[in-house]
């Protein structure tokens, strides 16, 4: 998956970063090869999942967003064999671990607030070692660049990214690609 996944986002670095279920058609419909799934439950996940692979998008989904599933190593292993997306998201590095234990494509959200959450979430990625990172909010690019040399892991920008000059920045600072919920820059 990972030379998949890094394939794809060198294609389209832009990712649909879908947040309901009402937004899914759409991004399914856009130029993005990758969706990013940030909602789902019991009940609608697999047919969501499914929705995506019909169109041969590569979907990832975000663990610690969906409802009705416990956050442990049992319901990703379920997730993982039954509903079977292309990788997980999650900001716990304990489902990253479990993730890379049962062979799937994770990647690890960390939330950048200030220096020291950036000098922790540098250690994390060294330690859990992920398939790649996703750095929120995503219109940091010096804090992307800094991250960017000191890790040797593919970085996603997410979050408050408005425009194509956010994208050109992020990408510029050494980011693969830059996942958003906004629907015009799908189809930039």
């Amino acid at each position: 998956m990972d030379s998949q996944f890094l394939d794809r986002i060198m294609n389209n670095p832009v990712i649909a970063a879908v947040s309901g279920e009402e937004m899914l058609d759409p991004a399914v419909q856009s130029p993005c090869d990758v969706i990013f799934l940030l909602s789902g439950s019991i009940f609608n996940l697999k047919e969501m999942v499914d929705r995506c692979k019909a169109q041969d998008k590569c979907i990832l989904v975000h663990i610690d967003l969906l409802e009705g599933f416990s956050k442990d190593a049992v319901a990703l292993r379920y997730i993982h064999e039954k509903i079977r997306p292309d990788g997980i998201i999650t900001t716990k590095s304990s489902l990253v671990k479990a993730a890379k234990e049962l062979d799937i494509f994770a990647i690890q959200r960390l939330f950048i607030l200030d220096s020291l959450s950036m000098e922790t979430g540098i250690k994390s990625i060294r330690s859990v070692k992920p398939d790649a990172i996703e750095i929120m909010p995503g219109v940091m690019p010096k804090v992307i660049g800094l991250i960017h040399h000191q890790t040797s892991i593919p970085l996603i920008a997410g979050g408050l990214i408005a425009d194509k000059e956010d994208v050109i920045n992020v990408l510029k600072a050494g980011a693969v690609g830059v996942s958003t919920s906004n629907k015009a820059i799908w189809d930039m």
